[in-house]
């Protein structure tokens, strides 16, 4: 059936508190923010007027009619702006986009001057001073341009907006991979620095040669020979000697971080009618892959292995598979629940969120499932392919299929599955732009890399397949 889509500019704005918690319906299915007074917490103070309530019992009678779309198709929520401070819609926070492109950053990155920041804030300033005026202001995970190392403490960078300045040396590092970091170390080769307040420079190596001068601390210096206790330098015109015990073998920070991933993502498809089958092979399945020694993540537990590589070099366990559930309805999510949870394993849950509300898959059922150790993440809102869609269409499934879930689950969401595995650049861009970190598409591999992230192959199970067959698929050889 085909879609109705209307853009949000196009109408009059919704107040705020009940876009929030809009109550969406269609054929009887109403989206809710608030169930019932078991589901609501103490930080939820949303407010209903009667207006509210009147303009909801509106919708309903309009979406059961096909009156709001001409086709009775689910009516879209107002658009999700994505900025600061607005007043009449809901926001959508995206402040870990720039993160986010960050990890997605593979070896593309490497033989360029650009760093990421690693502590939670940093301070851009206009001289290599902590009492220099700022420039700017960076925060965790921004990235900087370095133009050049004045000394062993500072580096000169230029920051995404264009503004030029000084940050301290500790709190910036390069992301490099284990295969290059020695190409990366190599550009600082034969590089030392003044480790103490200052060091004589002699005319000859010895302590009682005449002293042509001294070089400051935290100077760098690249000695033109290095002769035992003593290395030949040249600095302010001159040259002379210093002792080697005042030098230390200068390099900036890098963060190694696992570039490659070996995570065979099993895609289940709950086809209408065949559910039964489907969930019975999903079992044997799961039995004979912890036979072979396999372990199961979710792609939340995926992401948070992901935001810590960025702080230190941790790996994936390459023995991981990702159990990954689409198609899945108000008619068999208890079925694939109890399935899951009696096979005792993680698994990913991809929701069309049209199918949640009072009537659908609540509130209660997604919390349920995130308690029994279920990750939940979005199949966009109407499952309708995002290649065949508009960019503001586009960019409305992702958004507000993503703020569905978060408002109703509290937890953020991190991936989409793209209905029909379709993704293309034009897609992924936007799905980045909307927040999301991954996204599954579809294919057969087994191993993919960073630049990947957002669209990881997702292998295809069928009912018909042996348990034999895809412990095969889910095993690199």
């Amino acid at each position: 059936m085909a879609r109705s889509y209307s853009s949000s500019r196009s109408r009059s704005r919704t107040p705020a508190p009940f876009i929030a918690f809009l109550l969406v319906a269609s054929f009887g299915i109403l989206f809710a923010g608030c169930n019932g007074p078991e589901d609501v917490g103490e930080d939820q103070d949303f407010v209903f007027t009667q207006e509210n309530i009147d303009e909801a019992h509106d919708l309903a009678q309009q979406a059961a009619s096909g009156a709001l779309t001409g086709t009775g198709a689910s009516p879209y929520l107002e658009g999700v702006d994505s900025g600061s401070g607005a007043t009449d819609t809901a926001v959508l926070d995206l402040s870990m986009v720039s993160t986010y492109n960050s990890i997605r950053a593979g070896q593309g990155t490497v033989g360029k001057n650009v760093y990421r920041v690693t502590n939670e804030f940093l301070n851009v300033r206009d001289k290599t001073s902590t009492t220099a005026a700022n420039v700017a202001r960076l925060v965790y995970g921004d990235s900087v341009e370095v133009l050049s190392f004045p000394n062993a403490g500072w580096a000169e960078v230029k920051t995404a907006a264009g503004q030029t300045g000084f940050v301290s040396i500790r709190y910036i590092a390069k992301m490099t991979s284990d295969e290059k970091l020695a190409e990366e170390k190599k550009a600082f080769e034969g590089q030392y620095f003044v480790s103490y307040g200052f060091v004589n420079m002699r005319k000859e190596a010895n302590q009682s040669s005449e002293k042509l001068g001294e070089i400051p601390g935290q100077t760098i210096v690249k000695p033109n020979s290095i002769n035992g206790a003593w290395a030949n330098v040249t600095y302010d015109g001159k040259v002379g000697y210093v002792a080697m015990s005042y030098l230390s073998p200068f390099t900036p920070n890098f963060i190694v971080r696992q570039n490659q991933y070996t995570l065979p993502v099993l895609h289940y498809q709950l086809t209408k009618g065949q559910e039964t089958e489907i969930l019975k092979s999903l079992t044997d399945h799961v039995a004979a892959l912890k036979a072979a020694g396999k372990t199961f993540t979710t792609f939340a537990k995926f992401h948070d292995q992901l935001v810590e590589q960025q702080r230190r070099d941790i790996r994936l366990d390459d023995k991981n598979v990702i159990v990954a559930v689409t198609g899945i309805t108000p008619d068999n999510v208890r079925a694939l629940s109890d399935a899951l949870i009696a096979a005792n394993i993680d698994a990913t849950f991809f929701i069309q969120t049209r199918y949640i509300g009072l009537s659908g898959i609540t509130q209660k059922t997604l919390l349920n499932l995130m308690a029994n150790g279920f990750d939940v993440q979005p199949n966009t809102h109407t499952g309708d392919d995002l290649r065949a869609l508009t960019n503001a269409q586009v960019e409305l499934e992702l958004k507000q299929s993503r703020k569905i879930i978060e408002d109703l689950t509290n937890k953020d969401v991190v991936a989409v599955a793209y209905p029909q595995g379709g993704s293309n650049d034009r897609v992924m861009e936007l799905a980045s732009q909307a927040g999301y970190l991954m996204g599954l598409g579809t294919g057969s591999d087994k191993v993919f890399t960073r630049d990947q992230l957002l669209n990881i192959p997702g292998i295809d199970i069928f009912p018909n397949m042996t348990a034999e067959e895809v412990v095969t698929l889910a095993t690199t050889k």
